[in-house]
């Protein structure tokens, strides 16, 4: 199987729902078996971790074991009627769970009076809280969604990605509907709140992948750029997998084996470093990068220290997706967003000229370096993405390279 083209599947040897239920049967206090559920989970997981399991089963593994878990929970409870659903937002929305990962959780009503679940809902909280989940949560009825999603961009991007865990679904086909883009946040507005959400975040780090001391998460080319180009193409397309996007001519196969080389690339790291803090950690600060190059295998040699080649790594991959985020989202504006517009050309040089506000290079003669002829280019204007499609035919391998001997 293809990196690129990955499928999880559920692992039950990771946690056993039925031997669990059996379990809470024999006890009289749930609270230390859901605590002894979770801290196996953890150990398991990370022992899978340092063996080399495959990152994305971890990831994905967690938040399905988590799936189950809280749906056992959910059933402690009298929920009154079919008025309210759990569903899991943002990350944990998409199925992603790092060892301390936010566990977003929205509790969705179906109408505005909370009262014949206020009791259920304390206790339900206060469970989760007394088993030792760190979560967020929140309470809204479809009415609040709407409004809060309408008068803020971050709202709506956390209910993109959302899954029922317990409860009717139809309340979240209701919301998600509310939600769509035809009545609120269409493609063109969301794409432009988001744009410039990014421009806001690389300017914090100085609009550079290269820092001593990089975020993993937030910085150019990490986790949030990856993130990003998602969000725009499911806002546009609807709920879709990656390879969905390249179905729908978004990007193609190449593009998506570099972001989903990088993303297992920078899992690895921010398990990791989750691993060895004991929280939830995204800066690859100097100790840390110490700490992980041991980690991955990494040992100095008389020409390059461990902790320097592991960087090398990280630098390539957050470049190639840093890269990868530019040229995708300036193909959503140009060739989705401003489809048929008249755009307008002005030239720059005999060489180049400015299409769309863009650069680009028109149709011309090439030159090899001894100043010959090499070949005519029917180019269209798209020289950004020409030049990105030269460099994809390289893309970085998704692991470390291996240790300099």
């Amino acid at each position: 199987m293809l990196l690129h083209h990955y499928r999880f599947q559920p692992d039950e040897s990771l946690f056993d729902v039925a031997a669990f239920r059996a379990e809470l049967a024999r006890e009289r206090q749930p609270i230390p078996a859901f605590k002894q559920a979770l801290a196996t989970l953890h150990e398991r997981l990370d022992a899978r971790f340092r063996q080399g399991s495959d990152i994305r089963d971890l990831i994905h593994g967690r938040a399905w074991c988590l799936d189950r878990l809280l749906e056992v929970a959910w059933e402690r409870f009298d929920w009154h009627d079919d008025g309210i659903a759990l569903l899991a937002v943002g990350g944990y929305g998409r199925g992603e769970l790092h060892p301390y990962s936010d566990i977003d959780l929205l509790l969705l009503l179906e109408h505005d009076d909370d009262t014949p679940y206020r009791e259920a809902l304390t206790g339900f909280i206060t469970f989760l809280w007394d088993i030792g989940l760190e979560i967020g949560q929140s309470v809204r009825s479809l009415n609040d969604c709407e409004r809060e999603a309408r008068a803020d961009i971050t709202v709506i991007t956390n209910l993109l990605e959302t899954r029922t865990l317990a409860g009717p679904e139809r309340l979240r086909g209701a919301m998600r509907e509310r939600l769509s883009a035809r009545h609120m946040w269409s493609s063109a507005a969301f794409f432009e709140g988001k744009w410039q959400e990014q421009i806001t975040r690389h300017y914090k780090h100085n609009n550079s992948e290269y820092h001593l001391e990089p975020n993993i998460k937030s910085a150019p080319g990490g986790l949030r750029d990856i993130q990003m180009i998602g969000w725009v193409a499911k806002r546009h397309f609807g709920p879709l997998r990656y390879e969905d996007v390249v179905a729908q001519g978004f990007m193609n196969d190449a593009e998506l084996r570099i972001l989903s080389q990088g993303q297992a690339f920078l899992w690895q790291v921010r398990y990791a470093l989750h691993m060895l803090t004991g929280r939830a950690e995204d800066r690859l600060l100097f100790d840390h990068q110490r700490a992980l190059a041991a980690l991955f295998g990494y040992v100095d040699t008389r020409w390059r220290l461990a902790v320097e080649q592991f960087m090398k790594a990280y630098y390539r991959h957050v470049t190639a997706l840093a890269g990868l985020n530019d040229m995708l989202l300036q193909h959503f504006d140009e060739v989705i967003l401003r489809a048929g517009e008249a755009l307008e050309v002005k030239p720059i040089n005999p060489r180049f000229e400015t299409k769309g506000g863009y650069s680009a290079a028109p149709p011309q003669r090439l030159r090899t370096p001894t100043g010959g002829a090499a070949r005519t280019v029917p180019g269209d204007g798209s020289a950004p993405r020409d030049r990105g499609r030269a460099r994809r035919h390289h893309p970085p391998d998704p692991r470390p390279p291996p240790p300099d001997r």
